[in-house]
């Protein structure tokens, strides 16, 4: 190859490549699997432990004298209601309904809409089409419990976190008519996104109890909008198992096949763009996982069961998990759980994106402010590369101190391009010129640039992070273009002290790059951009000296 710029350009295409891929690979689209299929369960479930049912509520298995069955639940425009509670705390404020005692409303008051919106973000709702509720309850194989569908009664309807408290504590109790009762217990804690979730049943009946504690998360698939490009982050399911790891379940693959599989500790999610709320069991705790589509209502259900447990005729037992609602903050979600914090997913340059995130957050706890932290990330990356990068640098500015020679050998040969590129070799191993050593840098940063546009993308702590002036969030673009054009700029400047191209063709496609890279720029986010702009930066300033030097015969 006569020229190293044509590398560059494939490989700023291989950026585009690589990004589209990692998308598609994520986020993409699926196949839609037919509604009507059912899925087979993956293992057989422990003993005592009750197989999820095809419909809303998880059924114990099928008996001689019960036979199985398959209905659908019917379809709804909206979940049951009764009573509301309402909970607040400093960092949520939730509604509980009796119907069940789900969890069905939940704004993080810490985390607005917009920059422009100061409206706490709705993570939960069950108000059509968007339906996203938390739910518990008991699969019975003997006496009578309460699920999801079953009411509760509560002493208050509001309840407050107040100066000096801790924590607030949300009692609902159900009653059988059998002298069962069951006391369902939320903990909400301050400063804290985690809920304790319990259930204390006492027997007062004459016969034993049995019943298989179960935990869901469901919601409807609704389009949560693009984040650029048209393009759109992952909303959908996940677990993680000891064995397996960190796996997504997404909304097609709960539609063609039901999820079965037995798990001691791991975890069940539901995912989208930097929240998260995930069921999170005792770690030596077996359970099922379990998914479900249910086609007629248009949900969808994941969650897990756990074995049955029997309370003797006077006798209480307690049974519970933890459930997380709230943002993708990765120290807090690796307290909780192992793997949680795989849910901030940085793709397949995870290696890569977590150390650049760790220090990224080590630069903001110096700084204060996430758009000077870009700034000093970059300048440490340009020092980590600065050897690598001087070699690049001296290399072009041979090939440019060399270019009046090519231009001779070019004429000279005209149209024999074999004649005119064994000449060029003959006169770059004479010079001593790499003519691929100024493409060399660039294929080494590459993955660092995907992997830190994983974290500006991923990461809920740069989420309406602001900068300077007009840059009141990283996260989206810059509202004015102005930082995109300033790369545009760069660029342009680092092209004139790169030798021109001999093919003029070539030369015309290097024109032409600055502008495209510049539209192509225009709706990445502005914190993404800014590392660009500083490198571009950086990088003149050191090809400058570099070239002056060699231009003097001094390097």
């Amino acid at each position: 190859m006569d020229n190293p710029r044509l590398l560059l350009v494939i490989a700023l295409a291989v950026v585009g490549l690589l990004l589209f891929q990692a998308w598609q690979q994520d986020y993409g689209p699926r196949p839609q699997a037919p509604q009507g299929e059912q899925g087979r369960q993956a293992e057989a479930p422990p003993r005592d432990t009750p197989a999820p049912h095809a419909g809303d509520v998880p059924e114990p298995p099928p008996t001689a004298e019960q036979p199985a069955t398959d209905t659908q639940a019917p379809a709804v425009s909206a979940l049951a209601s009764a009573e509301r509670v309402h909970v607040r705390t400093d960092v949520l404020d939730v509604e509980i309904d009796t119907q069940g005692g789900d969890l069905r409303r939940v704004d993080l008051l810490q985390y607005p809409v917009s920059v422009d919106d100061p409206t706490p973000f709705r993570l939960m709702s069950d108000a059509p089409p968007r339906i996203y509720v938390a739910q518990s309850g008991f699969t019975m194989a003997q006496g009578e419990g309460p699920d999801h569908t079953s009411v509760f009664t509560a002493e208050r309807t509001d309840y407050r976190l107040s100066e000096g408290q801790d924590n607030v504590v949300v009692e609902l109790t159900w009653r059988g008519g059998d002298g069962v009762e069951v006391l369902k217990r939320y903990v909400f804690h301050r400063g804290r996104y985690t809920v304790d979730v319990s259930y204390e049943v006492r027997n007062g009946s004459g016969q034993p109890w049995k019943g298989s504690f179960y935990r869901q998360l469901k919601r409807t698939q609704v389009d949560e909008g693009p984040t650029m490009f048209g393009i759109y982050t992952y909303t959908g399911g996940a677990i993680y198992t000891p064995e397996d790891h960190y796996q997504k379940i997404d909304f097609s693959d709960m539609q063609s096949e039901n999820l079965g599989r037995v798990v001691r500790g791991g975890w069940t999610a539901m995912l989208q763009h930097y929240f998260v709320s995930a069921w999170v069991p005792d770690s030596e705790d077996t359970n099922t996982f379990y998914s479900r589509y249910l086609a007629d209502s248009g949900y969808f259900n994941l969650g897990m069961i756990a074995p049955a447990v029997t309370v003797a005729p006077g006798e209480e037992q307690s049974v519970g998990s933890q459930l997380y609602v709230g943002p993708k903050v990765q120290d807090r979600l690796e307290d909780l759980a192992e793997g949680l914090e795989l849910t901030v997913d940085y793709g397949f340059l995870t290696v890569l994106s977590k150390p650049l995130f760790w220090l990224l957050e080590w630069l903001h706890k110096l700084t204060n402010n996430w758009g000077w932290a870009i700034v000093l990330l970059v300048v440490l990356i340009k020092l980590a590369f600065y050897k690598l990068s001087e070699t690049s640098y001296r290399s072009m500015a041979k090939m440019r101190s060399v270019q009046p020679r090519m231009q001779q050998i070019k004429e000279r040969y005209g149209d024999d391009k074999q004649k005119m590129n064994q000449a060029l070799m003959e006169l770059y191993k004479r010079e001593k010129i790499n003519p691929l050593g100024g493409c060399l840098p660039i294929l080494v940063q590459i993955p660092v640039f995907i992997a830190l546009y994983w974290v500006l993308l991923e990461s809920v702590e740069l989420r309406q992070a602001p900068w300077i002036l007009w840059i009141d969030d990283l996260s989206i673009r810059d509202p004015y273009f102005v930082l995109p054009i300033l790369m545009g700029v760069s660029m342009f400047l680092q092209q004139r002290l790169n030798p021109a191209p001999l093919d003029p063709l070539q030369a015309k496609i290097m024109m032409a790059l600055p502008l495209v890279f510049t539209v192509f720029f225009l709706f990445f986010p502005a914190g993404l951009v800014l590392y660009w702009v500083v490198n571009n930066g950086l990088s003149i300033l050191q090809q400058w000296v570099i070239t002056r030097r060699v231009a003097k015969g001094t390097a």
